[in-house]
């Protein structure tokens, strides 16, 4: 399939209705409403493709881009390519789609390191969306000493940050307690330090989740799926 032919498949699934949902989430004008059965659909047909995704996110379409980040290929994504497909990001889904490819290459560490430091509100959100991703992906990836240094970062920076990478670094908090179990107690301790987050969600029924209840539920559930020492 070539950029040509996928563009026009987009355009075909797209809805009016869509387009007004993904706006009030911030998505911009380029689009045409594809829902993410759809997409998922493409992803299926098309597999890993890297160099139509490579083409498809130079269209700024937002529905194209998303579709990008499905079927790019995180081993042949270069850190330059990365840093240059961030650029084009002013979307708070994008990002985190984003952050998903890039936690899966070479690169997630370094770049999860590097962006979450930005004054940057896209690039600051990516960057905390790539941890989490990495420690859902594989936790083993992440080291304890990276966990407890975030903690304090997020602690110390984050009623101070711009909103959507407040969202972002709220996730990344929950998800060093839930897939970090050895690093739980000190998450929730974080989290009740850091009290409400709060987070413009625009137009949405969008709602920041409480970090310390969010993570509770998460173990709880942990524990009635995992076997007691000696059950049957």
């Amino acid at each position: 399939m070539n950029v040509s032919e996928a563009m026009q498949l987009l355009e075909a699934m797209g809805t009016a209705q869509n387009v007004k949902v993904y706006k009030r989430h911030g998505a911009g004008d380029n689009l045409f409403g594809v829902s993410f059965a759809n997409l998922n659909k493409l992803k299926r047909q098309i597999k890993v493709d890297h160099r139509l995704a490579a083409e498809l996110w130079k269209t700024g379409n937002t529905d194209a881009m998303s579709l990008a980040t499905m079927i790019a290929d995180p081993a042949e994504l270069t850190a330059a390519s990365a840093d240059e497909w961030l650029k084009d990001v002013s979307y708070g889904l994008l990002a985190d789609l984003l952050g998903g490819v890039v936690a899966k290459s070479k690169h997630g560490l370094g770049k999860f390191k590097k962006w979450s430091k930005s004054k940057n509100e896209n690039t600051r959100q990516c960057g905390y969306g790539v941890l989490a991703h990495m420690l859902r992906d594989d936790a083993s990836q992440v080291t304890d000493e990276v966990c407890l240094e975030t903690l304090i970062r997020i602690e110390n920076e984050i009623h101070a940050s711009p909103n959507r990478a407040r969202q972002a670094m709220n996730g990344a908090l929950m998800s060093i307690g839930i897939y970090k179990p050895q690093r739980q107690a000190q998450a929730i301790t974080t989290a009740r330090r850091i009290g409400r987050v709060e987070v413009d969600h625009g137009e949405t029924g969008c709602k920041t989740p409480d970090a310390e209840a969010y993570i509770k539920r998460a173990a709880a559930r942990s524990a009635k799926r995992t076997p007691r020492a000696g059950a049957c």
